[in-house]
């Protein structure tokens, strides 16, 4: 039980890492991160480019991912 939760809380401060910098990376009002991996040569009307669809993608798996390992830890921690 202890080595699941070690493995939780593990995944839990990595995701939080990696989710701090894909929510940097998003383009703002003015520009973002993601214009230096081709994120602003879009040149369609109104679509996002395809780095900033890829990008949202990610940003969202790793959130379910830091979610899954909240929920993990709680209920350890409720039946511990």
């Amino acid at each position: 039980m202890t080595a699941v939760r070690i493995f939780l809380e593990v995944l839990l401060v990595l995701s939080s890492i990696f989710l701090v910098l894909l929510i940097l990376m998003h383009k703002g009002r003015g520009g973002g991160m993601s214009d230096m991996f081709g994120g602003g040569m879009s040149g369609s009307l109104g679509g996002s480019s395809v780095a900033e669809r890829n990008l949202n993608r990610i940003t969202v798996a790793m959130s379910v991912i830091w979610f899954a390992s909240i929920v993990g830890i709680g209920v350890l921690i409720s039946y511990a």
